[in-house]
């Protein structure tokens, strides 16, 4: 059943880089850079179509965090006790959706009233490890969890449902196309998969390379999937109308790929772990480009972004970054 529960918001104030403060390190960084609560550990980040009001998780606190992006003002929702959210999508009706890994549950949080409602996974259902979620294009919530299941929230219903995954542990990135077509990648599998909506089944699309720990995964205009192998240090891209696979191993000795995502003018953006860096990638000339991040060990596990901006949530330095492209 859905329990609802108060939205708790603690008012702070988070600093842009380049004002008073920052050091020479932050002002000379690319970035637009903002300060979340120390000990937030914000995972996933997610803004609203105008990138008005930025959503990150703070994993380590149990809570939402909304971010007024003009004003660099925070506060932080509490999702409830024992929450430990993970990933975290702006939905059709501009609510923030989020996998919580601790309540075991999808968690709405309303854009506007900021109330909590909490999509229980079915009684009985083992620690399903939640990760991260994608709506399809009827409006149904596609999420993945790290112990080895997918499951779906369909509008209007008080409860998930969850399905065992292909080949056990390891469902992590789940993204959809623009026609609506969902796709989720195995880290602890190495492969990519289709989700049917009307059967939900996971049809397992294996890549060429074995063993390459397939993390996160992401659509372009032509429902093309590009891939972030964490274990290759390869991004990969599948094409379904070509049945197709081509790679490009990253820039340096030794890449750990983590997250990716594809903007509006199909570009291509990765994070380094081993760089510590933003990776842009362009598919028509297959040339990198590679910003550094600002903070030391900011261990970026996810990026999303609206047209004309890139945001990634910094886990490992309690920031948020933003990369303005136009």
């Amino acid at each position: 059943m859905r329990r609802n529960l108060s939205a708790i918001g603690v008012g702070l104030l988070a600093l842009v880089g380049a004002a008073a403060g920052a050091t020479a390190q932050e002002a000379a960084s690319p970035f637009t850079i903002f300060k979340v609560p120390a000990g937030a550990h914000p995972h996933d980040v997610a803004a609203d179509r105008d990138g008005r009001t930025v959503w990150y998780t703070a994993q380590h606190q149990g809570a939402l965090g909304r971010l007024d992006s003009r004003t660099g003002a925070v506060r932080q929702i509490a999702l409830g006790n024992g929450s430990s959210p993970h990933g975290v999508i702006v939905g059709p009706d501009g609510a923030a959706w989020v996998t919580d890994s601790g309540l075991n549950a999808i968690v709405r949080v309303d854009y506007k009233t900021e109330a909590v409602t909490v999509f229980p996974l079915p009684a009985g259902t083992p620690y399903a490890n939640l990760n991260t979620a994608a709506f399809d294009g009827a409006g149904v919530l596609w999420f993945t969890g790290q112990s080895g299941y997918f499951g779906r929230l369909d509008p209007g219903q008080p409860m998930a449902k969850i399905f065992p995954a292909p080949k056990g542990r390891g469902p992590y990135g789940i993204a959809a196309t623009p026609k609506g077509e969902v796709y989720y990648v195995s880290l602890a599998g190495s492969y990519l998969a289709h989700l049917d909506s009307v059967t939900s089944q996971a049809r397992v699309i294996e890549p060429p390379t074995p063993n390459q720990g397939a993390r996160r995964v992401w659509s372009d205009s032509k429902g093309r999937q590009w891939i972030s192998e964490w274990l290759s240090g390869d991004l990969s891209r599948y094409d379904p109308a070509e049945r197709s696979w081509k790679r490009w191993r990253l820039p340096g000795a030794k890449p750990s790929p983590y997250a990716v995502y594809v903007d509006e003018a199909d570009i291509v953006w990765i994070t380094d772990f081993s760089a510590n860096a933003l990776v842009r990638f362009d598919p028509a000339n297959e040339t990198f480009q590679s910003f550094t991040f600002p903070h030391r060990g900011a261990e970026v596990r996810q990026i999303l972004g609206i047209p004309g901006e890139v945001w990634l949530p910094a886990s490992g330095a309690d920031h948020l970054y933003l990369l303005k492209t136009r």
